[in-house]
């Protein structure tokens, strides 16, 4: 059996019984069996890090990934020439401008024409709307910065007539997001679609993706597995197999929506998220929110208790994680060329 075969059917543990693995795949020349599916370099935020573009693409090629959604760096014709070697598509990870500042946000453009990105992806928040903001205020001011932001892209987007997603990244609601793409008038405009974010703000999931699937021109593809503590409720990403969501129904949703958007997978290895909903913090940017979001959602996680136990990694050594990190990417991969026809 070698390295890869062992990596695809050896099922994944998130605790210290997954210790005793081989050594990463990533020195592998032949590509495993291809999918339709990509890779986020955001499924590599735990251990992993690497050094370039090009490294990251080539490692997506050998675990026979459709493309890879990234930061640009490195040589980008080089890695152009390489991806349209594979047959892969490039997703460019992008900066929005700051204000009225465009500069970075044009050649982030121009390097994703170089590279022939087919789509942008961005985010106006890059943490979690409630641990971010302490007042109403303070959100109100982030929802002003946004729109200014947006604004001072749509026009450079129509001008290189490539799509951007901006994420729905735990800070917009799916109301929210919906009426912030819905001001601007561009069709290179909308959503990279997050299929599990939006729980931590007490969105139903699958509203969430009847809402914006409209809009996504990016994705990530991710399962969900949630469970109660003392100041609301845990939340993870898991392997596909292991969560709640109906992964079928939202993908068909999303491809029926707009046939062309590319499905990038995001599993993020990491301990779970505490969403603190019981606490009164937790609702300061929620002027809208009220008793039956917190109470559908309360319901949706004790109807959903967790299949195995939440993954918990931070008490593994960096090797020990790299390993882990990389079995649950290859995991979900395979998942989704068996079961859901990508």
């Amino acid at each position: 059996m070698n390295r890869r075969n062992f990596l695809c059917q050896t099922p994944v543990a998130l605790t210290a019984g997954s210790l005793a693995l081989p050594s990463l795949a990533r020195s592998m020349q032949e590509p495993a069996s291809h999918t339709a599916f990509g890779i986020a370099t955001t499924s590599y935020l735990t251990a992993w890090r690497p050094k370039n573009t090009y490294e990251f693409l080539e490692h997506c090629h050998t675990l026979g990934a459709a493309g890879i959604q990234a930061p640009l760096n490195g040589d980008l014709g080089q890695i152009r020439s390489r991806a349209e070697q594979f047959g892969m598509y490039i997703e460019a990870m992008v900066p929005l401008p700051r204000g009225s500042d465009t500069s970075h946000f044009e050649a982030a453009l121009k390097d994703a024409q170089t590279a022939g990105a087919v789509a942008l992806r961005s985010a106006c928040l890059p943490s979690r709307r409630y641990e971010t903001f302490a007042t109403l205020t303070d959100w109100q001011h982030f929802v002003e910065q946004s729109h200014a932001s947006v604004a001072a892209a749509v026009p450079l987007l129509d001008r290189y007539k490539i799509p951007l997603g901006l994420e729905n990244h735990k800070d917009w609601t799916a109301d929210e997001m919906l009426a912030l793409v819905q001001t601007y008038s561009s069709e290179y405009l909308g959503v990279c679609l997050d299929f599990g974010n939006n729980i931590s703000l007490l969105d139903d999931p699958m509203y969430v993706i009847e809402t914006l699937a409209p809009y996504a021109v990016t994705t990530h593809v991710k399962n969900m597995a949630v469970e109660q503590y003392q100041d609301g409720f845990l939340l993870s990403e898991v392997l596909l197999d292991q969560g709640f969501l109906d992964l079928p129904r939202m993908l068909a949703l999303v491809h029926k929506a707009r046939a062309a958007t590319h499905f990038s997978l995001e599993m993020i290895t990491r301990d779970p998220l505490r969403v603190p909903c019981l606490e009164d913090k937790y609702w300061v940017t929620f002027p809208d929110r009220n008793g039956r979001y917190l109470a559908r959602t309360i319901k949706l996680v004790q109807q959903n208790p967790p299949r195995q136990p939440l993954p918990h990694v931070s008490q593994l050594s960096h090797d020990e994680q790299l390993k882990v990190e990389e079995r649950n990417v290859v995991a979900c991969l395979n998942y989704a060329r068996q079961n859901l026809s990508l």
